[in-house]
Formats: structure tokens, C-alpha cells, sequence
């Protein structure tokens, strides 16, 4: 049985990135929780094999709505 809520719908290599994101996806309504290895989380992050990546994971319900917006927020880099 799969009871998990969130599912993940990215993952970036910038904690920077990963917060820009979950604002703009917070401000259109979907709730986001991000997730990374606490060592690539301080002063100077780390992004040496992977241990800078975030996980961003939102509500499964909201996954196509969030889908759609991460290629709206992509373009518009």
C-alpha cells in the first residue's frame, strides 16, 4: 500500500534554485517540501557528487498542475 502524500517532481542541484521554485509553486497554491543531505546545506553548500541536490517533492494530487509549472518556470530563465 502506498500511503505517501508528496511525490517528487524534480530535482536540482541548487539549494538557490530549489527555493525560487517552491515560491513560485507556493504562490500558485501548491504546498512544496524540500529535501537534501544536510552536509550540502551550509555556509559553502556542497555539490561534489550530489551532495548538493534537492529533492522537490509536492502533494500528489497537485502533480500535474506542478509538472505544468516547472516547464513555465524553466522557460522562463
Amino acid at each position: 500500500m502506498n500511503d505517501m502524500k508528496y511525490e517528487l517532481l524534480t530535482e536540482l542541484h541548487s539549494r538557490m534554485e530549489a527555493d525560487l521554485l517552491e515560491s513560485y509553486l507556493e504562490a500558485n497554491g501548491i504546498d512544496v517540501e524540500l529535501f537534501q543531505e544536510a552536509v550540502g546545506h551550509n555556509v559553502y553548500p556542497v555539490t561534489l557528487d550530489g551532495l548538493g541536490r534537492v529533492q522537490v517533492f509536492v502533494p500528489k494530487e497537485k502533480i500535474k498542475k506542478a509538472k505544468k509549472m516547472l516547464e513555465e518556470f524553466k522557460a522562463g530563465k
